[in-house]
């Protein structure tokens, strides 16, 4: 089956990067990531920005044009960047930007109201979260007014996983990425979280794992046939997540 990796990394030495808690990660190009992407049956894709990347905007446009137009960007980007910016991005291909609250390096959490309705309606993009469920419930009435938001590697944690349930079911859509990252088993998750939205989980393949317990492996991807039938797991592997980044 074709797959639409809705998360993963470009990390390429000559574009800066910036030591996150004292971490910098390995190499991984854009035609690292092709590579693999080949053995895979992946079509397309979201490139997503890390902490280690902070506001630069170089390395992303570069590997996007390496990938093609199969595939878009999510960045991070400070809340004072203009609208001509903004929409220049856009044009390049940026469709969402990212609040990473769990390791930091984008903009802060309290600029997360206005400055995901401000990208919504002048670009269309919608935002991105990589947080810890247990932080989700101070936040949780602000995500499910706000009019497009995805949450990163299934939540991370278990605690705090009914409030997770709670904004799917308000229409947060959830990537099932990241399975080594997990303090639970993610097939229960990505059952419970189909039952109430089919529409709201996207699989990536969070390559190249970084500061994972276990990297992607093959059989992540088995998980989701192994938990779904196949019209269910077409919908998790390609179809949702096609329609979230409107490729």
């Amino acid at each position: 089956m074709e797959i639409f990796d809705a998360h993963f990394h470009i990390i390429d030495p000559q574009f800066p990067l910036v030591e996150n808690q004292g971490f910098l990660p390995d190499t991984f190009t854009s035609y690292d990531y092709l590579e693999k992407a080949k053995d895979l049956n992946i079509i397309g894709g979201a490139l997503v920005s890390g902490s280690f990347q902070e506001y630069d905007q170089t390395y992303l446009l570069h590997a996007l044009k390496i990938l093609g137009p199969s595939f878009t960007g999510v960045t991070q980007l400070p809340y004072d960047t203009s609208d001509e910016k903004i929409i220049n991005l856009d044009k390049k291909g940026v469709k969402a930007v990212r609040f990473n609250v769990k390791r930091g390096g984008s903009e802060m959490l309290a600029r997360l109201d206005s400055f995901s309705r401000r990208v919504h309606d002048l670009a269309g993009w919608h935002t991105e979260l990589y947080i810890d469920s247990r932080s989700l419930i101070e936040i949780a009435s602000t995500l499910t007014e706000l009019p497009a938001v995805s949450i990163d590697h299934l939540g991370l944690s278990r605690d705090g996983f009914s409030t997770l349930l709670d904004l799917v079911d308000h229409g947060v859509k959830v990537k099932a990425t990241g399975f080594g990252r997990l303090d639970f088993n993610p097939e229960d998750a990505i059952r419970e979280i189909y039952h109430i939205n089919p529409e709201a989980l996207m699989f990536g393949t969070d390559l190249p794992s970084t500061r994972a317990k276990r990297p992607f492996h093959h059989s992540d991807i088995n998980l989701i046939y192994n938990v779904l039938d196949e019209y269910g797991a077409k919908k998790v592997l390609l179809k949702n997540a096609q329609r979230w980044y409107k490729k």
